[in-house]
């Protein structure tokens, strides 16, 4: 990850600043990545309604998983906490929340839920600067795993728990990048070039942290370069096309980055009218 910036005398001093701190940003996420130990905030509701409902020392194993279904950060490392050598023993690997919960409990889902949630309580503060636009992602976010789900069910044969979770971690390299820009100032007061950076940067920078957090490789996979338009040739049959159409349902990328939440334009496999007659059930 790099970038170059002049060291022209008549270059206006914020701008270098800047340029100085995006390569910082950039560099210091790298670190990060490779170290393997991130945690960031995505939605501060999501998080305070997981806290709510763990509260209950009797709460049932299925709302835990459906309340933890809504929340990327917690599904991943859920997910890598299951699949670990000390759950997992015979090298089966779980998908989806459900199984990942009843692998390894309740009490332990609810101590990392609850970590995590409240991890991201006590940062949620650091993306007012962005205005809308963390939840404008999350809302982007919650419409695509909807909209893989749906599609999964109705048109392929791509199990749609597993489609709904990728769903929700395809853009988790933006919400990433939306809480390391928050730690620079000169990021802070310029939005427009966070927008801009998150737009080059959030899919390889999505591919490492999923990486580094565990999930399976299929899953990467299905994420990968979902904001790339590219034919459909054959319809829609395997994970990472049904991300890919989701995705563009739910928006792509300039409706939650640069405003708008109606299905992407320019991308002909939308002409679709199966995956048009799947709008309202989405």
């Amino acid at each position: 990850m790099t970038e170059h910036f002049t060291d022209d005398p008549n270059i206006d001093k914020k701008d270098a600043a800047l340029a100085a701190q995006r390569f910082r940003m950039l560099e210091d996420i790298a670190r990060e990545l490779s170290a393997k130990d991130v945690s960031f905030p995505t939605c501060f509701d999501a998080a305070l309604k997981i806290r709510n409902a763990l509260r209950d020392p009797d709460v049932q194993v299925r709302k835990v998983a459906q309340m933890i279904g809504m929340e990327p950060l917690v599904v991943v490392k859920l997910l890598r906490m299951a699949n670990s050598v000390a759950y997992n023993p015979g090298g089966r690997t779980v998908t989806d929340v459900d199984a990942a919960v009843m692998r390894i409990g309740l009490e332990a889902t609810r101590t990392l839920a609850i970590s995590i949630a409240m991890d991201q309580l006590l940062r949620s503060k650091d993306l007012v600067c962005f205005g809308e636009l963390p939840k404008a992602l999350w809302m982007h976010t919650l419409r695509t795993a909807a909209a893989a789900r749906v599609v999964a069910a109705r048109l392929t044969r791509v199990n749609r728990e597993e489609a709904m979770m990728a769903g929700l971690v395809h853009d988790l390299g933006a919400f990433y990048m939306l809480y390391r820009a928050a730690q620079y100032e000169e990021m802070r007061i310029r939005p427009d070039s966070v927008r801009h950076l998150i737009a080059q940067w959030h899919e390889s920078i999505g591919e490492s942290l999923m990486g580094a957090l565990g999930l399976p490789e299929h899953i990467i996979q299905a994420t990968r370069e979902h904001d790339q338009p590219h034919a459909l040739d054959y319809g829609v049959r395997t994970l990472e096309e049904v991300v890919y159409v989701a995705n563009q349902l739910a928006g792509g990328m300039a409706g939650w980055l640069f405003g708008g939440n109606s299905p992407a334009e320019g991308y002909p496999a939308l002409d679709d009218p199966e995956l048009i007659a799947l709008a309202d059930e989405i």
